[in-house]
């Protein structure tokens, strides 16, 4: 694999992130191992931005962060592809460090924790433990990075002490895998997720997916990516609409991708237990803080996603099937 080497790198986006976009092709270009092409997929409707490094292609294609990623990827001749959000910047022996780990470990996926968790503080910890949403792993010989709970959130290992750990989620700004790997999760299946204005939850889709078929990834903790966009501060509509999403994605998710698949019945009865856990306590901290405008967004989403868990379109896409190895 060292020797022969090639990859394509391949960019969602709208075209608008500017001086940011220009830093991501600024990384590529850099690269001691230069990809074979970058393939841009602009939404439609979005003009071409003028940052430029001179070869990068355009194609057009449907907006949304499933469809600009769940795609046939017909332009890529490689067998390797770097999937890349366009607000990311990175150092020029990434991509070489990422083929190096994907070799070592014999693996089939790389993403960089581009969202450390590990650095939250004891408080935050705390905090998302008890509201389910997440929670820190503190063991010594821990051999996971990410794992997704059964409530549809995730555990991460609040003391990684070396370059990799195995996965069964990850961030989606960037990853390594090959083309072929990619399109045998069939995300085109999973255009659910952009039915709503934030189409929340895709990488978790992605990657668990990944991990039922029983492919192997790893989270690279010891890079120096820079996500350019992290910390933006959100206006209280947007905040509505993001919490929407969120809840509606956790009982679509919980059901297709947990309680489905899970053939023992114990385990389907402390599946229902943990997402009934989250939901009832989520809704009674907003009464609890007296915000009622956001418990009626949750309360909404909630019942959103148990209507289209009924709806015939959710009854036609294929069942998804655990094949760990």
């Amino acid at each position: 694999m060292e020797s022969e080497f090639k990859y394509c790198a391949v960019i969602r986006t709208l075209g608008t992130a500017g001086a940011k976009y220009q830093q991501l092709l600024d990384s590529l270009n850099n690269q001691s191992i230069k990809p074979t092409k970058i393939v841009v997929y602009i939404a439609e409707g979005y003009k071409i931005p003028k940052e430029t490094i001179g070869w990068e292609e355009y194609v057009f294609v449907k907006k949304g962060m499933v469809r600009q990623r769940a795609l046939a990827y017909d332009e890529v001749d490689t067998e390797y592809i770097l999937f890349l959000d366009d607000d990311l910047c990175f150092p020029s022996d990434t991509v070489e460090k990422m083929r190096d780990f994907l070799v070592r470990e014999n693996a089939d996926i790389i993403a960089p924790d581009i969202f450390p968790n590990a650095h939250r503080s004891i408080l935050s910890q705390i905090l998302m433990t008890f509201s389910g949403r997440m929670y820190a792993r503190h063991k010594k010989n821990d051999c996971w990075g990410y794992k997704v709970l059964r409530n549809s959130g995730y555990s991460y290992n609040s003391k990684p002490i070396r370059d990799t750990y195995r996965s069964q989620t990850n961030a989606g700004a960037c990853f390594l895998c090959s083309k072929q790997k990619f399109l045998d999760i069939h995300f085109e299946e999973e255009l659910w997720m952009d039915e709503v204005e934030y189409s929340l939850g895709d990488d978790q889709v992605m990657y668990y997916k990944m991990y039922l078929m029983g492919l192997k990834q790893l989270t690279w903790y010891t890079h120096h990516f820079i996500h350019l966009d992290a910390g933006q501060n959100m206006c209280p509509l947007k905040k509505k609409k993001i919490i929407y999403s969120d809840f509606r994605f956790k009982v679509i998710f919980w059901h297709r991708f947990i309680f489905k698949p899970e053939q023992f019945l114990l385990f389907r009865l402390l599946d229902i237990f943990c997402i009934s856990y989250f939901f009832m306590l989520s809704l009674m901290i907003s009464i609890f803080k007296g915000e009622l405008d956001i418990f009626k967004v949750k309360l909404k989403a909630l019942l959103n996603g148990i209507n289209y868990l009924r709806s015939s379109q959710y009854h036609s896409l294929p069942i998804v099937r655990k094949n760990l190895t």
